[in-house]
């Protein structure tokens, strides 16, 4: 699974996301379906002319015109939530030059009306993102116990020179079906969850958990996410052991935490679809069905990946979901 792909698949995926929502009521504005349009017709551009650099190509359009208005545009809003107009109007007038639509002028329109209301007021620090990065964890101490034992088990791959040497990848416990049947290496159900075969893997990986993982355990608690992370990722790892023994599937060594992660999907839908009195249940719920939708496209399109370990690792999550209990402290967090 190379950058490429990657690219590739985000270029398309996230504007015919912004193309969808554009037939919601009340949905996105007119710019916002004109960019994704335009980065449509580069990829698709790039992959009739250039194949082999499409996804670059088209992962460099989706990043000036959709991923960079969109971020900067929240990033004014919390400029202008904590006083500070004048930065929130000079942010939102350079993303006009990349995202020139009705929307931006009316913005910088108003930062300038507030701006020259507040002139006088007191400038309000906005917190650095080191800090909202550990506010983030802080609450959430199994994931980043996950996040150092995945890091620290890429370590010892790094150690070992395991990320080229099949043979030292499978001795640190690379999901083996035929040694786990007939050597009775039960324990690569469990190793193979920490393993990654590269940065991008392990990045992807532990930047989902990092955003699905914290409100999930202040949802349901420290022990009980940890619960969920680790049987989820081994329903993923036996799942596929069974049915690679029933020969649906070909035998392959596998690794990764992408089981565990999709248990963490999983359990959301379980958890959102059971308790749907909580706050925002419904538009949650959307958001995690959109995620296992994406997911499931980009395993048909990336032969590369187990789309067998993704689905029972959902699967497993989604009934830990429907089994475990919220917190009694307040629903705050989302998704």
């Amino acid at each position: 699974m190379g950058l490429n792909h990657i690219f590739l698949f985000i270029a398309v995926i996230s504007p015919l996301l912004v193309l969808a929502r554009a037939w919601r009521p009340g949905g996105i504005f007119h710019g916002w379906r004109i960019a994704a349009i335009i980065v449509l017709a580069i990829t698709g551009a790039a992959w009739l002319f250039f194949r082999e650099y499409a996804g670059y190509v088209g992962g460099g359009a989706w990043f000036a015109l959709l991923f960079l208005p969109a971020v900067g545009l929240r990033k004014a809003s919390q400029l202008a939530a904590h006083g500070r107009y004048e930065s929130a109007r000079r942010l939102t007038a350079l993303l006009q030059f990349l995202h020139p639509t009705a929307q931006l002028r009316d913005q910088v329109q108003l930062f300038q009306t507030l701006e020259s209301r507040n002139a006088a007021s007191p400038k309000i620090q906005v917190e650095p993102l080191p800090q909202i990065v550990y506010r983030r964890l802080r609450i959430a101490p199994a994931v980043v116990i996950f996040i150092l034992l995945n890091l620290a088990a890429y370590g010892v791959e790094l150690w070992r020179d395991a990320l080229n040497n099949p043979i030292m990848l499978h001795r640190l416990g690379a999901l083996d079906v035929s040694a786990v049947i007939n050597g009775g290496e039960f324990w690569r159900l469990f190793t193979a969850l920490f393993l990654h075969y590269n940065p991008v893997h392990l990045v992807f990986n532990l930047f989902a958990l990092y955003v699905l993982g914290p409100p999930l355990e202040k949802t349901i608690g420290t022990v009980r996410f940890a619960a969920c992370y680790l049987i989820s990722g081994i329903g993923s790892t036996a799942g596929v052991v069974v049915l690679t023994q029933l020969k649906i599937i070909r035998a392959a060594e596998l690794i990764g935490a992408s089981g565990c992660i999709m248990g963490i999907v999983g359990a959301w839908a379980g958890f959102l679809l059971r308790h749907h009195h909580v706050w925002q249940a419904k538009q949650r719920l959307l958001n995690i069905l959109l995620i296992i939708a994406i997911q499931i496209v980009f395993d048909i399109f990336t032969p590369e990946v187990s789309s067998s370990a993704h689905l029972c690792g959902l699967a497993s999550g989604f009934l830990i979901g429907l089994a475990v209990a919220p917190k009694r402290t307040p629903f705050s967090q989302s998704v």
